[in-house]
């Protein structure tokens, strides 16, 4: 069975970041794979004095440029970095995305490809054990900025056995 590769889009590396859970990435899937646009969109983040995580200071993390620019949605309300994300999930079959954008979930998941988001990746690390529990992560997530519905919130909870 090939190798998955998972794909990540900038608001699942820049919250984890965040919260200084960014290590979760590597112990749960390995290598983690961009595109350009992600690179460049934390590029312009850093410029810009956000706190955002250095890709050259991360060994598990690397840049893939697209094959073709034939398979990336044309979406106008979505990000260059989702909609590379999503091309290379076209591109490689049998691959993970890390998106939190609604729209860019959506489009994967028509596409019929593997999707989850930073939340996903929290129960995941708590049913790994990695985490001991998720609600103080999920609670400096929202700190961070990630929006999250009460309903998500409560769902997440509730996959964590934590409701």
């Amino acid at each position: 069975m090939p190798e998955v590769i998972t794909f990540s889009n900038t608001s699942p590396l820049l919250y984890l970041h965040l919260i200084q859970k960014l290590d979760l990435l590597p112990q749960l899937y390995g290598r983690v794979t961009i595109p350009p646009a992600v690179e460049s969109e934390l590029a312009a983040g850093a410029a810009r004095g956000v706190n955002v995580p250095q890709v050259s200071a991360l060994p598990w993390l690397q840049v893939m440029p697209l094959a073709s620019t034939v398979s990336i949605p044309i979406v106008m309300d979505l990000g260059r970095g989702e909609a590379e994300v999503i091309a290379l999930g076209l591109e490689n079959p049998n691959s993970r995305l890390i998106l939190d954008d609604t729209l860019g979930r959506r489009i994967a998941r028509l596409q019929k490809l593997q999707v989850t988001g930073t939340v996903g990746v929290v129960v995941k690390a708590k049913h790994a054990g990695y985490l001991p529990v998720v609600a103080p992560v999920i609670g400096a997530l929202q700190k961070a900025g990630l929006w999250l519905s009460d309903a998500v919130v409560a769902e997440v909870l509730r996959q964590a056995g934590e409701m």
